[in-house]
């Protein structure tokens, strides 16, 4: 830590002189203005970024040497996630054919990048997304509306014999992994200009916070996916009326623990959280009673039906953990 003296001048000015590897570090020149951000847990932070916009990042990939599909897509990604406003793709040679599929599936899957320039050796992708419109709550939302009606599908999916409805479920899985890459964008984003987070009216704590329960919504929503692939592996099968009806009741019960979630982190209400963490031994006991139905079954009925209800357990114990979540952030913010 670099420590340095208050002075006074003028009798009622106060002031502390700059480092100077950082004034050389950013290009601090004389008069040019910096702006001083007073920060909740009383330091100040000095900024050269005075301005609202997001601050512009470029990063570029060599795709010459890169002969697998899926790396490179992780890569786009990671860039993504990381705020680059601007990726460029180029290769010594012409692109390979799977490149052009790999970035279009990237813009389709991702909200904001578009491709604004190509050449034969050349793409470039630009972030046409503007972090003031896509406000944290809105995304978080989409989220969990998304993820319930996955799950309530996959059950009636189960209910009804339906693998149609069981693709379409699992389909929509891409919908939650894009909403989730963006909050983990705007987290990054907002993290890295204090003075976006302050037009958006955020703290930092509710920024991590908010991607963390997001983080756990696409983990829910991962686990009505294999609800639904369960359920082709048992298509055609007939379970009986009984154990429909226990798995619709030990849903119910998954599904109440994940609306009160989600209400009492929107709500802030740390009391509401812990009876939501509480009622998860209900549904251990639904749950159970799903296995033990099954366990009368041919062992390939049985396993599938065992992985339904470990999925419609973890969906609860996930939930929980959101609650967990939500007690921890306000006991920081609020010093309950």
């Amino acid at each position: 830590m670099d420590i340095r003296k208050v002075q006074v001048t003028g009798g009622s000015s106060y002031i502390i002189t700059l480092p100077k590897d950082w004034i050389a570090k950013l290009h601090v020149r004389k008069n040019d203005p910096l702006g001083l951000i007073s920060q909740p847990d009383g330091t100040l932070l000095v900024t050269k970024n005075i301005s609202d916009a997001q601050v512009q990042s470029h990063k570029e990939f060599d795709v010459s040497l890169i002969n697998d599909p899926a790396y490179l897509f992780r890569l786009l990604i990671g860039a993504y996630i990381a705020g680059f406003t601007t990726i460029t793709i180029t290769s010594k040679q012409r692109f390979s054919p799977f490149v052009r599929q790999v970035v279009r599936d990237f813009a389709q899957m991702t909200i904001g990048p578009e491709v604004i320039e190509e050449t034969d050796s050349t793409m470039l992708l630009k972030d046409l997304l503007n972090p003031l419109e896509m406000p944290f709550d809105n995304t978080l939302k989409r989220m969990y509306v998304v993820v319930k009606n996955m799950h309530i599908d996959a059950v009636a999916a189960i209910e009804t014999n339906n693998p149609a409805l069981a693709d379409d479920v699992i389909a929509r899985d891409n919908d939650v992994d894009r909403l989730h890459w963006l909050i983990a964008r705007q987290m990054n984003v907002i993290l890295k200009n204090v003075n976006l987070s302050r037009k958006m009216d955020l703290s930092t704590s509710l920024v991590v916070n908010t991607y963390l329960i997001s983080r756990i919504v696409e983990r829910i929503g991962d686990h009505a996916v294999r609800m639904a692939e369960n359920m082709k592996h048992i298509e055609g099968e007939d379970i009986g009326k009984n154990t429909k009806r226990v798995i619709r009741a030990a849903s119910t019960l998954s599904l109440t623990i994940f609306d009160k979630s989600i209400v009492s982190f929107f709500q802030l209400d740390i009391m509401a959280s812990h009876r939501n963490i509480e009622s998860i031994k209900e549904l251990d006991e639904a749950c159970e009673q799903i296995n033990s139905l099954s366990m009368t079954m041919g062992t390939p009925l049985a396993i599938s039906l065992h992985y339904i209800a470990e999925s419609i357990r973890r969906c609860g114990e996930y939930s929980g953990d959101i609650s967990e979540t939500v007690i921890n952030y306000l006991i920081e913010e609020q010093g309950v």
